[in-house]
């Protein structure tokens, strides 16, 4: 017997009240995303649970994807059954004779939503019971966490049939919680903070800055590949990539080195700002980690954060290293983000970056540039393109194609 749906109970939805049916649509269609690797597949969602037609699809690659979309607590595989006694019965017996191995207990869990079916619950439960124990005699019956649980329900269409539930990743459904800009390097920490801003129901955008011919081609899909990777816990992503070259060659001439970094995130803070208010999003997102690096102080970040008053949120920056490490590994992106190919970041790097920046000595040097023309420029120059949770055989020109 093939497993026919995949039936999905909610998480933390149960306790939205009047909202219970946006989180829901949310939550379908972040299922519908992520599972479009499978075209055969359908998805329905109601009130108290969705349901994934298989149509034919692999159960066990559904079931994977499954367990990483947020706002899923858990879900069962079913078996439909003709909604008939004896169909019933022999399907009992052929699933309990195909996982039972000696001293193992069971119940019978049966539902009726038909009420015109001949049986009514009970009456259900002690048939089906009885077909048991016709098919493995020394079986035992056990009403309390029992080793199997085969739970029954009879609905208008047909019968379904179930016994194993597979935790869910909990979170949120992803865009329940409102949209975020996620300021996307080409490193390790920036990843995890838009994977746990996805665990919030957080909409994320990936803003990432490109600075050719100083990074490269490999970059950009580094990036790509990166984001590809978020797809999966909740379904399709923008990819905004801002032009950042002429930015980062007029830091380099017109501000002392050790004040290179501060001014070029202090560029990133504002630009991303700009797309923020351009495409409805309500905050700011990044890796920032408290003391990794020397633009990650509290000195660093006072100046940093100066050019806006948008909210920004740092998932990761109360976590040591090894902490982001691990949970990027958890998340498949740890080995694309060590690949060897520099980001804005990097390029210009300082050898002695200031650690305690001040503000006024920022905004002096930005007094030698044309600040807004600048910013105005990168945003009019700005690439769109959506990422989906498919995996792309196309050349890195044709993933670029843009939408302004």
């Amino acid at each position: 017997m093939n497993y026919s749906e995949i039936m999905i109970r909610y998480g933390e939805l149960s306790t939205k009240g009047k909202n219970r049916m946006r989180f829901i649509h949310k939550l379908r269609n972040s299922i519908q995303q992520v599972l479009s690797i499978y075209p055969e597949i359908k998805v329905t969602a109601d009130r108290d649970r969705a349901h994934v037609f298989l149509n034919g699809a692999s159960y066990e690659a559904v079931s994977a994807s499954l367990k990483q979309v947020f706002g899923i607590q858990n879900f069962s595989p079913v078996y439909k059954i003709e909604k008939s006694v004896p169909h019933l019965k022999k399907a009992v017996q052929d699933i309990m004779k195909s996982i039972y191995t000696e001293g193992m207990t069971f119940k019978i869990s049966s539902k009726r939503s038909d009420h015109n079916f001949e049986l009514d619950s009970r009456e259900l439960n002690q048939t089906l019971g009885g077909a048991v124990f016709e098919a493995i005699p020394n079986i035992k019956a056990q009403m309390k966490q029992p080793d199997i649980n085969l739970q029954v329900e009879i609905r208008e269409e047909a019968a379904y049939i179930s016994y194993e539930t597979i935790r869910g990743a909990g979170g949120l459904p992803i865009g329940t919680s409102g949209k975020g800009m996620l300021m996307l390097s080409g490193g390790i920490d920036s990843p995890v903070a838009g994977y746990l801003a996805l665990k919030r129901g957080v909409d994320i955008e990936a803003v990432h800055f490109a600075s050719p011919p100083y990074t490269s081609p490999g970059a950009l899909k580094k990036a790509h590949d990166l984001t590809r990777k978020l797809t999966k816990f909740g379904g399709n992503i923008q990819f905004i990539e801002v032009p950042f070259t002429e930015i980062q060659e007029e830091i380099k001439e017109k501000a002392p080195e050790a004040y290179l970094m501060t001014l070029t995130r202090r560029f990133m803070m504002r630009i991303t700002d700009r797309i923020k208010e351009v495409r409805g999003g309500l905050v700011i997102i990044n890796g920032e980690s408290l003391g990794q690096v020397a633009s990650q102080t509290l000195e660093s970040m006072q100046a940093i954060n100066a050019v806006t008053t948008t909210p920004i949120i740092r998932p990761v920056v109360t976590m040591d290293k090894l902490e982001i490490i691990e949970l990027a590994q958890k998340i498949d992106t740890f080995e694309i983000s060590i690949q060897p190919f520099e980001d804005c970041c990097t390029i210009f790097a300082p050898d002695r970056p200031k650690t305690n920046p001040k503000l006024k000595n920022a905004e002096q040097y930005e007094s030698r540039m044309d600040v807004e023309g600048l910013v105005e420029r990168a945003v009019e120059g700005i690439k769109i393109v959506e990422i989906t949770p498919k995996e792309m055989s196309d050349s890195v020109d044709d993933l670029l194609e843009s939408v302004l």
